[in-house]
């Protein structure tokens, strides 16, 4: 995985990796062609764009891996919830497990018990769904900016603060799903992990998305550490590995920024273990962290993870050292006043919340 992305970001130099990088420039062109298309029809109303009844926001990227879309989701979700809406989160449930639901609905689940997550490719019969059945007020679209088939009120386009371009080429050279370009959709762009990066390369991108789309609402947000829990309910202080030595499982886009915020709490990673996004672990995988358990003692004093990575592994212990996740919240540095704004404006459409009702 490691190997591939240093492919896609140029920094393996070699020969093998550069003929790589032209095979791959080579598969952008009829995926671009493509996305081109599709866009083109939408735009011009040769694809039709369905209503659901109720307001619809969505979140979503212009890259492929994480970028923070379901703290995002339950962000929003907690606060409208906080207003008494009743609200549902749409996704498609990509790459879900044995029981019908992915590692992202699991700790939704388990961070908000009260929201319905519906997750069905066809987010529109979803939709359908969740107004005509469970009564929904409102809709969350998880990662629905390319998902233009459901109309939305609110186009939110979360970027990477870290790595907000995907190595600045479409799939599969970069990590661009679409050209930079698609950003005029958006309504507003939420920046995600600021405090991963220096204030000028902030800066940088916020002048770069403004000249593609001057009319977006930008937000600056960070991730920020809240606690650590187990699978059995406990919990401890988010400093509480400050200044220990941690066995580090990822199994999600951007692994590289959960090893930076470990770092940002002061938790040294001795022997990181990156698998696939979404990687549903095996018993093999199982076997495996055990091995690397017994070879990094006594010097490892606990196994960590990610929420998505916990309700996956579904354990207290691996190895007889005990597995903690980090829960993480997303916190808004810039531009709290702005989105309290726009959610407002959606929630005045909810029908019977506007004017006429007054």
């Amino acid at each position: 995985m490691q190997r591939f992305e240093s492919i896609q970001d140029g920094t393996n130099r070699s020969l093998l990796a550069g003929a790589a990088r032209v095979g791959l420039w080579l598969a952008t062109q009829p995926y671009g062609a493509i996305v081109s298309a599709r866009n083109w029809m939408f735009d011009r109303g040769w694809i039709e764009t369905k209503k659901a009844g109720v307001p619809v926001i969505s979140i979503g990227n212009l890259t492929a891996g994480g970028t923070g879309k379901t703290p995002t989701a339950i962000f929003l979700a907690k606060r409208l919830r906080e207003q008494g809406i009743r609200v549902a989160i749409l996704s498609r449930g990509y790459k879900a497990l044995q029981d019908g639901m992915n590692d992202e609905a699991k700790e939704v689940e388990s961070r908000l018990p009260d929201v319905p997550h519906l997750q069905s490719p066809d987010r529109t019969a979803s939709a359908s769904v969740a107004v005509e059945e469970l009564e929904m007020e409102m809709l969350l679209l998880d990662d629905g900016f390319q998902h233009r088939r459901l109309g939305r009120d609110l186009d939110i386009v979360l970027l990477d603060a870290s790595r907000p371009f995907g190595y600045g080429h479409l799939l599969p050279l970069g990590l661009l799903r679409e050209p930079r370009s698609a950003l005029r959709r958006a309504d507003m762009i939420l920046a995600t992990r600021c405090d991963q990066v220096e204030s000028q390369k902030l800066a940088e991108i916020r002048t770069l998305v403004q000249r593609i789309n001057p009319r977006a609402a930008w937000i600056e947000t960070e991730h920020a550490g809240v606690e650590w829990y187990q699978s059995s309910g406990a919990t401890l202080p988010v400093d509480a590995f400050r200044g220990r030595r941690v066995i580090a499982i990822s199994a999600i886009g951007n692994p590289r920024a959960f090893h930076k915020t470990l770092d940002s709490l002061g938790v040294e990673v001795a022997v990181p273990l990156v698998f696939p996004d979404h990687h549903p672990f095996s018993a093999a995988d199982i076997a495996l962290i055990e091995y690397r358990i017994r070879e990094a003692q006594p010097s490892v004093d606990a196994i960590v993870c990610t929420g998505k990575d916990l309700v996956k592994l579904g354990t207290k212990q691996i190895g007889g050292v005990d597995l903690w996740a980090l829960r993480i919240d997303l916190k808004i540095r810039t531009g709290e006043e702005i989105l309290k704004e726009h959610l407002e404006r959606v929630v005045r459409l909810i029908p019977g919340n506007g004017p006429a009702a007054e």
